[in-house]
C-alpha cells in the first residue's frame, strides 16, 4: 500500500518508476497501467540495479530476501515496522537491543537506511500531500545517518523531510517513531497535527525510548 502510494507521488513528481514484489513481476500489471508510462514492473534484483533510490515496504521478515548486492551503494528508505506476531521474534529487537533499522542495516551492510514512511496510513500520505511552500504541507519525520544532508531520501515528495529535533544520533532517531512507538500521522511543517478526521486518527502507543547513558 506505501509503495503503490509512493510511486504514485514520485510519477506526479516526474520521476520513473520500476515496481517488484515477492511474486511475478506481471501480478503488478494492473497497477503499472494505472500509473502510466513512467512506471514498469520488474524482479526485486532488476529493480535493485535499476533504482538510484529504493523504498522497502515490506514486512520486516522479508528484509532478508532483500539482495545485498544489488542493493549495494543505494540508498534504501526502511518503511519497516517490526510486528513479532507477523515477523517472527527477533530476539535483538524484543529486548531493544537494536531498532528495527539497525537491524536492516545490518543485512544491507553495503546501503545507505533511512527510515521514513513506517508511521503514515499510506491513505492519509497521498490526501496529504501539498505542493511546495504551501502553509499546510506536511512534514515527514526521517532518520538518517547522512544529517549533512537532511531529506535528501525524500526531496521528491511533497512533503517537508525533518529529522526528530535536539536528537543528534540515528539509533535515538529511530526509536522515536518506529513500532511500538510511531508518530500516529506526520506534523505539519508549522509543528501542528495533520487536519485528519478524529475518527481515522489513532492512539499513539506508549513510548518506547531507550535513555542514552
Amino acid at each position: 500500500m506505501i509503495g503503490g502510494t509512493v510511486a504514485r507521488l514520485a510519477v506526479d513528481a516526474g520521476l520513473d518508476v520500476v515496481l517488484s514484489n515477492s511474486r511475478d513481476p506481471q501480478t503488478l500489471s494492473d497497477l503499472v497501467a494505472d500509473l502510466g508510462t513512467r512506471v514498469r514492473a520488474a524482479s526485486v534484483t532488476e529493480t535493485a540495479q535499476a533504482a538510484d533510490l529504493v523504498v522497502a515496504a515490506v514486512p520486516l521478515g522479508a528484509i532478508g530476501k532483500l539482495p545485498v548486492d544489488a542493493l549495494a551503494g543505494r540508498t534504501v528508505i526502511d518503511a519497516t515496522n517490526y510486528f513479532a506476531q507477523r515477523d517472527g521474534h527477533i530476539a535483538a529487537l524484543d529486548t531493544g537491543d537494536l531498532t528495527s533499522s539497525t537491524y536492516v542495516q545490518q543485512h544491507l551492510r553495503a546501503s545507505r537506511v533511512v527510515k521514513a514512511l513506517n508511521n503514515v496510513f499510506f491513505r492519509h500520505l497521498l490526501a496529504l500531500a501539498r505542493p511546495a511552500n504551501t502553509p499546510d504541507r506536511s512534514a515527514l519525520p526521517l532518520a538518517d545517518s547522512r544529517p549533512s544532508q537532511p531529506g535528501f531520501a525524500l526531496q521528491a515528495l511533497p512533503y517537508v523531510p525533518r529529522l526528530p529535533e535536539g536528537l543528534g544520533e540515528q539509533e535515538i532517531q529511530q526509536w522515536i517513531f518506529q513500532a511500538p512507538t510511531p508518530s500516529p500521522h506526520p506534523p505539519t511543517a508549522s509543528g501542528n497535527s495533520c487536519p485528519l478526521p478524529p475518527s481515522e486518527t489513532p492512539e499513539p502507543p506508549p513510548a518506547r525510548v531507550p535513555q542514552k547513558a
